[in-house]
């Protein structure tokens, strides 16, 4: 089943490329709502470096937005893409709905990078793209279960995810800064 998923990716990615033969990388082959409802093809971060950060509006971790969001600010013109994915996977701590959601985004922390729709990011309802980032089949050095909320993965500028790092690690820390910053300098 892991090797199927890892083929229908790689055949479905191959064939988003199209006549302009540029290869979709792997990871930005799905397609997902946003916070609005509204469809979105990953593949449009293609080039850029990406965070993936699975988010939850009351967990103890939850500041974290503040971080995120000042990332955001300092690197987006330089080619960072922040998505934040909502899950309710962890004690329960993202119970809201998407509008609710956005809300408390936008008023409490000023949320302006990308938020998607809520998303599972473990078990039997893992959503597409978290299969991916966690299956040792299609990411072998950064396989595993996500353990809480806020992990964060950060995908190259040629797809490759380049770090993952756990909810303990801040957005402000030298070693996701750093991850960051090294990848955009390619």
């Amino acid at each position: 089943m892991k090797l199927q998923l890892a083929v229908i990716v790689g055949l479905a990615a191959t064939l988003a490329a199209g006549a302009e033969g540029k290869k979709v990388p792997d990871v930005l082959n799905f397609k997902m709502k946003d916070i609005n409802g509204k469809d979105v093809d990953l593949s449009k971060y293609q080039g850029k470096v990406v965070m993936f950060v699975n988010v939850a509006s009351k967990c103890g971790y939850t500041p974290q937005y503040e971080g995120l969001e000042n990332l955001h600010e300092k690197y987006a013109e330089k080619g960072l893409a922040i998505i934040g994915l909502p899950a309710n996977d962890f004690g329960k701590q993202e119970p809201g709905s998407d509008s609710e959601i956005k809300q408390f985004c936008s008023t409490k922390y000023g949320v302006k990078f990308d938020m998607l729709s809520k998303v599972s990011v473990k078990g039997e309802d893992i959503c597409p793209l978290y299969k991916y980032l966690t299956s040792k089949d299609t990411d072998p050095k950064f396989a595993g279960d996500v353990k809480w909320n806020f992990e964060k993965f950060v995908i190259g500028r040629n797809g490759e995810v380049v770090g993952r790092f756990g909810s303990n690690v801040t957005p402000e820390s030298k070693e996701l800064t750093g991850a960051i910053e090294s990848a955009l300098a390619k």
